[in-house]
């Protein structure tokens, strides 16, 4: 009988199967990473909002860098151009608008303990179709009207108080712009720094992938932006030439809630809906029409400007990454959960067009 092989030994000594062994190694090392990973979420969530912002403001940095007569040190300048000229658009824009919304807020809250007392589908005609469940569909409505008073009002009430006494999340908001400042005005080098990381053999791999999450997450953010200013600029105009109580305060929520995909806009209208029903607007239906009208203006036109064929995933995919990320990590879990897939998709992508070249 031959003597086994020393490969052989090595491999089944103790009766365990080398292979199965490096299998299960190496899903151990995968789950330990995973939950590493859930333990420190929230300082993570930390690095990836200031590496959107710095995403964010990185080719308003590129271009006046590009323009500038002095060469040295133009980078630093340019990034402190940009962030003065956030400052002051915050200043200029954002408190005043954070002020009305404060009021509306507060002033919503009041007043809902009395609104929720009334039927809000009393004067409101209905197909003879739906007369049969008109309780049902008050009861519905009061129930969401009583989350809303719960949980939504009270942050939006004290949003501005609390940003400019300095409560809750004053450390994040002085280290989220740092970090982005050092993200924006290093990124070459931290760049390079990754790609001399990787072995020889796989630089170029590195530095493609590199590329195309950065473009990636540049027109993201930048599509992101926009469809919130342009979805807060319309709520608010055409809700107010309609007359639709607290407008301002809808079309911000509706503005926020934009960066949640699909879910977001969902909630935004049903929100919206059911104020004006508790507030005693009387025609809902142009308020559905215009709700209709914009989702397919922006699910048509806007969005696909302005996201290009960066984002290219299933909805679908895109409804369960919003769901798992809710259950990992909240809202920001919600908000992450499609540029983290895309960046899958991309680096998934890249491998296969390397590995078959």
């Amino acid at each position: 009988m031959p003597e086994p092989t020393p490969e052989y030994r090595a491999e089944y000594s103790l009766g365990v199967d080398g292979r199965a062994l490096a299998a299960a190694w190496t899903v151990f090392l995968f789950a330990l990473a995973v939950v590493l990973v859930y333990l420190v979420r929230q300082t993570l969530m930390l690095f990836a909002l200031a590496v959107f912002l710095a995403h964010l403001i990185s080719p308003a940095v590129d271009l006046l860098e590009r323009y500038s007569p002095q060469r040295r040190r133009s980078r630093t300048a340019a990034l402190g151009i940009v962030y003065l000229l956030i400052l002051a658009a915050a200043v200029a824009v954002l408190i005043p608008i954070g002020s009305i919304i404060g009021e509306q807020a507060a002033n919503l809250a009041a007043r809902l303990p009395a609104a929720i007392q009334q039927d809000p589908l009393a004067h409101l005609p209905l197909p003879s179709w739906l007369e049969e469940v008109r309780p049902r569909l008050t009861e519905l409505l009061r129930a969401r009207m009583e989350e809303l008073g719960q949980n939504v009002l009270p942050m939006l009430s004290s949003a501005g108080a609390r940003i400019l006494s300095g409560l809750g999340n004053l450390f994040s908001l002085i280290l989220i712009p740092i970090l982005s400042f050092f993200i924006v005005k290093d990124g070459p080098v931290i760049r390079n720094s990754l790609i001399e990381a990787a072995p020889a053999s796989h630089r170029t791999l590195a530095e493609e992938i590199l590329n195309d999450i950065h473009f990636l997450l540049i027109r993201y953010i930048r599509a992101l932006v926009l469809l919130a200013a342009a979805t807060f600029v319309s709520h608010s105009v055409v809700l107010s030439l309609m007359g639709v109580p607290y407008s301002i305060l809808l079309a911000g929520l509706a503005a926020v809630l934009e960066f949640i995909p699909i879910l977001g806009p969902l909630t935004a209208a049903a929100i919206l809906l059911t104020v004006s029903a508790f507030a005693g607007y009387g025609h809902l239906l142009w308020i559905g029409v215009f709700l209709a009208a914009w989702r397919l203006f922006q699910d048509y036109v806007l969005s696909p400007f302005l996201m290009s064929s960066g984002v290219a995933i299933h909805p679908v995919m895109v409804l369960f990454g919003v769901l798992a990320g809710e259950q990992v990590a909240g809202i920001p879990g919600m908000f992450f959960s499609v540029p983290v897939m895309a960046a899958l998709r991309v680096i998934l992508l890249r491998v296969r067009q390397t590995r078959y070249a």
